[in-house]
């Protein structure tokens, strides 16, 4: 929602929750996906030293 939302100011929690709703909405109908920038496995090498043991 960075870009969407960039240059202005959401002042109350309505007005927040409509925009939010009426992006996740327009997510779902295009069928976003997240486009992963790692692997599971290079994600657990770098961060493995971080995980309770």
């Amino acid at each position: 929602m960075d870009i969407e939302c960039r240059g202005r100011r959401i002042g109350d929690m309505e007005t927040l929750k409509h925009e939010v709703d009426s992006w996740t909405k327009r997510r779902d109908e295009h069928k976003r996906k997240i486009e992963w920038k790692f692997t599971r496995k290079k994600a657990d090498e770098k961060m493995s030293k971080y995980y309770m043991k």
